[in-house]
């Protein structure tokens, strides 16, 4: 693990964030704990993107929802701009928030329906001091072409905009306070297929002129593997596979890792072509079994995945992988 901490792979890029051992349990109330992250420990490079992906449940939003200290953390550190942000309160916690900003899955629900689209994208600034009152309709008017929206939209109410031109405007809204990292909590997911990849074509522009940095979370693994320099594969609050290098479709060496990928359905498919659904059931997360959490379900299990749990280890550069089988 110390030896993951310490390597920066992707691309020499600086390292603007470290999640290091970061864990996540909520009390239930007999007396049990549910552990929703488990010592998670990833990087964040500077104008690229980290994605995470895994099952319903396995922990995505709970990571970046303690990372942002939604959730207060049962454990561990994050690392940015040289302090750990988990501790920080007060006003040091709000400035915080100024640099790590989020794009949520529903804009819909992002959004207040009372107030006009200028007041919506500029609303960051204007809590921060850092925009006067004449000004607003001139800067407005700035971030909607930034996100390829017609400057006139903001006299509009969100209401009366498609759903798409509703993620550009929280898009608008989370740069306005020009961010180190952007959260996309499934921010596609919500969309058609067609305006995904213009949203996605988007994000990606943006990072190239403003190298911020994305924290991806989604379940649509192509897009992951198209989208992100880096992937992070969860299951059951841990990291079971983490890539700096490489694409999840050639390169993923766990067997739950595989069993994503085998589950995808191919445009191309072919009659007599077999697509392999996971097999078995998710363990509940209260009474996880001793050893690996995958163990009931994955068809390379051996005694040793019954009694001891698998930690990170590095199979190749920039490629980590918690298995016993996996060499």
């Amino acid at each position: 693990m110390n030896e993951m901490a310490q390597e920066s792979f992707a691309g020499k890029a600086p390292v603007v964030m470290q999640i290091r051992n970061l864990t996540k349990k909520f009390e239930l109330d007999n007396g049990k704990e549910l552990t929703a992250c488990d010592h998670v420990t990833l990087n964040v490079y500077q104008g690229q993107t980290l994605g995470v992906i895994g099952e319903s449940g396995c922990g995505k939003s709970t990571l970046v929802r303690t990372i942002l200290q939604i959730h207060p953390a049962t454990e561990g550190q994050v690392l940015f701009d040289g302090k750990d942000i988990l501790q920080c309160r007060g006003e040091e916690e709000r400035q915080v928030r100024r640099k790590i900003q989020m794009v949520f899955q529903d804009p819909t629900a992002a959004f207040n329906p009372k107030m006009r689209v200028k007041d919506i994208v500029t609303e960051p600034l204007r809590n921060f001091g850092l925009l006067k009152k004449e000004d607003v309709d001139a800067k407005a008017a700035e971030l909607l072409e930034m996100v390829e929206l017609p400057a006139e939209f903001k006299d509009r109410y969100p209401h009366s905009m498609s759903g798409g031109q509703r993620q550009r405007l929280g898009i608008a809204r989370a740069l306005s306070l020009e961010p180190d990292i952007i959260v996309c909590d499934e921010a596609t997911s919500a969309l058609d297929v067609s305006v995904q990849k213009n949203i996605c074509e988007l994000l990606v522009k943006l990072q190239k002129e403003k190298q911020v940095s994305y924290l991806f979370i989604a379940h649509d693994l192509g897009l992951v593997d198209l989208m992100c320099h880096q992937v992070a594969i969860m299951y059951l609050g841990n990291v079971m596979e983490w890539l700096e290098a490489g694409r999840i479709a050639f390169h993923c060496r766990h067997p739950y890792s595989q069993a994503l990928m085998d589950a995808v359905f191919k445009v191309d498919y072919h009659k007599g072509e077999k697509i392999k659904a996971l097999a078995g059931d998710v363990p509940s997360p209260v009474d996880l079994p001793q050893g690996c959490p995958f163990q009931g379900r994955c068809p390379l299990c051996q005694e040793i995945c019954h009694q001891e749990k698998p930690k990170l280890k590095k199979v190749e550069p920039g490629h980590w992988v918690a298995c016993h089988m996996v060499k």
